[in-house]
């Protein structure tokens, strides 16, 4: 198990009166990639600053290697930035980009020239280093600032939305090239995006933050298939979440319609019930346990996105072919494919 590289304890930030940080614990260990996932406004941004030293909380401890760091500036912490707009130097070329904070820190030209051509060659931009940087790509920008921050061996990389100027397929394919990276120099990446199918897709941990609050922190498929609670369950792609009764042991009332379910609570507790639309199987009409009608039906790529009104609920369903508005259809739920929280779990 690796040791933890970033620790927050009870960090609490408020600007004009606002608390944009409530009481933010957390544990980020060596050569972890951990994603902060949110809303804007959610203090994601604001705690990475924290983390960056660009921030000083108005109470709480940051720990770095388990040695408290408050009061140590930017500059003298283990950790480099890679911003949303790159801020490369225009007048400087690819290669004095990237070993301008060497040539600060008066490296020798040997040991320069070494390191940037590591870096080259890590982020795929060799034969680039004379290159101005009005005539890269975003693509090729946003590697020279990854290599530019790698370069001086920093034990921690904070990522600020650095993906969100880019078109749908750069993104896709700097996403795999961000993790091959990670994984390559094996040190921290500390990641922040809206995004959260980016946040599944790169991270070891996600961190969902709404309303200054951590809501989940844990495994990307964790955050997916347990959500613990509602917010969490609603950000994290598509959810059905329906007021349910637990009936007995292991089953639940939805509407009156009884399932099982994976979780156990107390027998006639109000819980709530999530559903996502992958584990809800569409059937002819008169079939299945619930009854309803195709409200719209959307073609997504690789599934059709099917709205289903049943009495005042809506029902969201993925399905393989589209289905007509107006269609009477009858619904089932997988097996496991229901998870029950507690009834509407305070998030503030």
């Amino acid at each position: 198990m690796n040791k933890n590289i970033i620790s927050l304890e009870n960090i609490a930030v408020s600007f004009d009166g606002e608390k944009i940080l409530n009481d933010i614990n957390l544990d980020i260990k060596d050569k972890e990639f951990v994603t902060f996932l949110g809303p804007s406004g959610c203090g994601k941004t604001t705690t990475l600053r924290i983390i960056g030293g660009f921030l000083k909380p108005d109470s709480g401890i940051v720990r770095f290697d388990g040695k408290e760091i408050n009061n140590i500036p930017p500059y003298k912490r283990n950790v480099n930035t890679v911003f949303q707009r790159y801020a490369l130097f225009p007048h400087l070329n690819v290669y004095d980009n990237i070993a301008f904070g060497l040539k600060i820190k008066k490296f020798s030209d040997k040991e320069i020239q070494k390191r940037v051509g590591a870096m080259l060659e890590l982020v795929n931009l060799k034969g680039f280093e004379k290159r101005s940087i009005d005539r890269l790509s975003g693509g090729q920008q946003q590697r020279v600032a990854i290599a530019r921050a790698l370069v001086n061996e920093p034990k921690v990389l904070l990522l600020d939305e650095p993906l969100g100027a880019l078109d749908l397929k750069l993104r896709k394919d700097m996403q795999t090239e961000l993790k091959k990276i990670q994984k390559e120099v094996g040190i921290t990446f500390i990641f922040v995006t809206h995004d959260q199918e980016e946040a599944l897709a790169l991270s070891d941990k996600v961190v969902v933050m709404a309303d200054g609050k951590i809501q989940q922190a844990g495994k990307p498929e964790d955050i997916y298939k347990v959500p613990e609670n509602a917010f969490v369950a609603d950000f994290i792609g598509e959810s059905n979440i329906f007021d349910a009764k637990m009936v007995g042991d292991c089953r639940l009332s939805i509407h009156g319609v009884e399932f099982g379910c994976k979780e156990n609570f107390p027998l006639g507790d109000h819980v709530e019930a999530v559903i996502r639309p992958e584990s809800v199987i569409l059937c002819p009409a008169g079939e299945g346990k619930i009854q309803g009608k195709v409200h719209s039906s959307v073609f997504k790529g690789t599934f059709h996105e099917i709205v289903i009104y049943s009495g005042k609920s809506e029902i969201v369903a993925q399905n393989e072919e589209a289905i007509e508005a107006g269609t009477k259809v009858g619904i089932d739920i997988k097996p496991q494919g229901i998870h029950v929280m507690p009834y509407n779990q305070n998030i503030n």
